[in-house]
C-alpha cells in the first residue's frame, strides 16, 4: 500500500513567507483576481516561488474582495507584518492595485 499523499493544485509563495506559514503566524494572503477562483475547503500545495520547492498543504477557509484602502491593523497581524509593511509588498507585486481577494487559510497535515 502506497503512503504517498494525494497531490493537490498549486499554489505558490516566496520563500521569505515559507517559515510564517508553517510556524502558523501567516494565515493569509492577498492575491489578485487571477488567484480568486480558490473555494473553502480546497485544498493546496504549497510550493516556493520561484524555486519551486515543496513544504506543505493548506486547507482553504475564505476567499473574500478587499479593496486596498480597506486593508487593516487585522489583516496585517494575519500576514505577520505591519500594515506599511503589507501595503509595500502589495505594491510591490501588484504596482497597478488590481481587485485584490483576501484567501484565509490554515495548515493541514499529510
Amino acid at each position: 500500500m502506497s503512503t504517498q499523499s494525494p497531490q493537490y493544485p498549486e499554489f505558490t509563495f516566496f520563500s521569505r513567507f515559507v517559515d510564517d506559514i508553517l510556524a502558523g503566524r501567516k494565515t493569509i494572503t492577498i492575491r489578485d483576481e487571477s488567484e480568486a477562483h480558490w473555494q473553502p475547503g480546497q485544498r493546496l500545495s504549497l510550493f516556493t516561488n520561484p524555486e519551486q520547492q515543496p513544504f506543505g498543504d493548506i486547507e482553504v477557509l475564505s476567499v473574500e474582495p478587499v479593496a486596498f484602502d480597506a486593508l487593516s491593523e487585522e489583516h496585517a497581524r494575519q500576514e505577520n507584518m505591519t500594515l506599511a509593511e503589507l501595503k509595500q509588498v502589495i505594491r510591490d507585486i501588484y504596482p497597478a492595485l488590481p481587485p485584490l481577494y483576501v484567501i484565509e487559510f490554515r495548515l493541514i497535515e499529510r
